[in-house]
C-alpha cells in the first residue's frame, strides 16, 4: 500500500509541473468554451467506492493534466452510460470495444483516445476430464460467460459458437456468472467458461488451477482497444486538446491506472487516438449474432 501511495504522489508532482504550459497551450487555440469540471465514468465499474480505488490515481492526474477539476460520476451499466452522456451528466467514459459501439450508436459518443490491451481476445476452455475437445461438443452444454454484451465474455464467444454451427438461443444454456465462472466450471456446475485470456489466465491464478486442468478449447482474434470517449457536447477543439494532452502524457496517465491492481489487464498497454472504423468489426459480431438493435 505504501509503495502505491509513493507512485500516486511521484504522479502529482510530475504532471503538477505541466498545468501552467497546458493552459498556455489551448490558450492559443481558436476559442473554445473551456467547462469548470468534466464528469468521468467506467461503464464496467459499478459504485463511487469501486471507482475512487481502480481510478483515484488516475482521475488525479489527468485533473492535473488538464487542469480541470474531474468528478466521479458512476453508472449501473453500460447502457445507463448512454443517456448520462446524452443528458450531459457525463463527460468523459473509459469503454470496453462492445460498449463504445452502443455509446457511439445511441449517445453519438466521440472516441479520443483507444487503450490497448495486450492478450486481449476471447478464449473458451473446459475441464481437462470433460472429454470436450471443440466448439460443436457443447451442444446440450452450460457455458458460463461474463457479462451480457461484454466484449470478450459474451459478444465474441456467441460469435464463436454461431462459426462453430451453434445456435446459442437454443443449443446451449448461456449463463452469466461474473467473476464466478472458473468456480462454476470447476464444480461442474457448468461444461464451459468464456473470458477474455487475460480473465480466463487471471482467474486460473486466483484459484491455483493450471491451464492443463481447465484447457482452451477455442480461441478469437485479437480484439479492438479499450476507448475514452467524450460527449458531443463538448467544443470540438477542447475534444482534441483533451486527446492531444492524454497522448502526450499517456505515460502518467497508464503509470496511475496500474496502481490499481484491479486494472492488470493494462500492464504493457499504450495509448493511441482512437479510430471509429476499428470497431466495425464488433459491429458486424453484434449483427451476426442477431443483437443489431444494440447499435441501431
Amino acid at each position: 500500500m505504501k509503495r502505491r501511495k509513493f507512485l500516486w504522489y511521484s504522479l502529482l508532482f510530475s504532471s503538477g509541473c505541466t498545468v501552467a504550459n497546458n493552459l498556455n497551450d489551448i490558450s492559443k487555440k481558436s476559442v473554445v468554451n473551456l467547462p469548470t469540471k468534466l464528469r468521468f465514468t467506467v461503464t464496467d465499474v459499478k459504485g463511487f467506492k469501486e471507482l475512487q480505488q481502480d481510478y483515484g490515481a488516475f482521475r488525479t492526474v489527468l485533473e492535473e493534466i488538464l487542469n480541470i477539476k474531474i468528478e466521479f460520476f458512476p453508472v449501473e451499466s453500460f447502457i445507463a452510460a448512454a443517456p448520462a452522456l446524452q443528458l450531459g451528466q457525463v463527460d468523459i467514459v473509459l469503454a470496453g470495444p462492445s460498449e463504445y459501439v452502443i455509446l457511439n450508436a445511441r449517445a453519438k459518443a466521440v472516441p479520443i483516445v483507444a487503450i490497448t490491451r495486450p492478450k486481449y481476445h476471447s478464449v473458451i476452455a473446459v475441464r481437462a476430464d470433460s472429454g470436450i475437445k471443440s466448439i460443436s461438443q457443447l451442444k446440450g452444454k452450460k457455458i458460463a460467460m461474463r457479462a451480457k454484451a461484454g466484449t470478450a465474455g459474451h459478444i465474441y464467444p456467441t460469435k464463436l459458437l454461431l462459426d462453430a454451427g451453434l445456435d446459442p438461443k437454443s443449443d446451449v444454456k448461456i449463463l452469466f456468472l461474473g467473476d464466478k465462472g472458473m468456480e462454476a466450471l470447476k464444480k461442474g456446475e457448468v461444461d464451459a467458461l468464456a473470458r477474455s485470456f487475460s480473465g480466463y489466465e487471471k482467474a486460473l491464478r486466483d484459484a491455483g488451477l493450471s491451464e492443463t486442468e481447465f484447457p482452451v478449447i477455442a480461441s478469437g482474434p485479437h480484439l479492438p482497444s479499450d476507448v475514452f470517449v467524450v460527449s458531443n457536447h463538448i467544443d470540438p477543439a477542447f475534444r482534441e486538446h483533451i486527446g492531444n494532452l492524454m497522448l502526450k502524457y499517456q505515460d502518467k496517465l497508464l503509470q496511475s491506472i496500474l496502481v490499481s491492481p484491479a486494472n492488470e489487464q493494462f500492464q504493457g498497454s499504450k495509448m493511441m487516438t482512437a479510430v471509429d472504423a476499428d470497431y466495425n468489426m464488433i459491429r458486424e459480431v453484434y449483427k451476426a449474432i442477431g443483437e443489431g438493435e444494440f447499435i441501431n
